[in-house]
């Protein structure tokens, strides 16, 4: 649930997208810099909360065997028509999980 001052700011860009809309969108800086709003003290409350330019980065999941299997081109078992044979190849996976 969105906390009063996030409601807040996504009205207040709501408003400038409407004042846009209404006005014409201007194409210099300083015509829509008198459209903006200051979101800087939106930075600094929210800086370490996962939000704004000091979030933490993302961390990759880590892939499956089968995600690792089917990433090398030397396991791809192929029909004529080019197409992956995912039958054959999910046997082979096993098949080779065994030893």
């Amino acid at each position: 649930m969105p906390t009063k001052r996030e409601r807040e700011y996504y009205r207040m860009g709501f408003q400038d997208g409407r004042r846009f809309q209404r006005e014409g969108f201007m194409e210099t800086d300083r015509d829509i810099d008198r459209f903006s709003t200051n979101i800087e003290p939106l930075y600094d409350q929210l800086s370490g909360t996962g939000f704004g330019p000091n979030r933490p980065e993302k961390r990759k999941r880590k892939l499956s065997d089968w995600q690792k299997y089917i990433k090398n081109k030397r396991n791809h078992i192929k029909y004529r028509d080019g197409k992956l044979n995912l039958k054959k190849m999910g046997v082979e996976f096993r098949r080779k999980k065994r030893r």
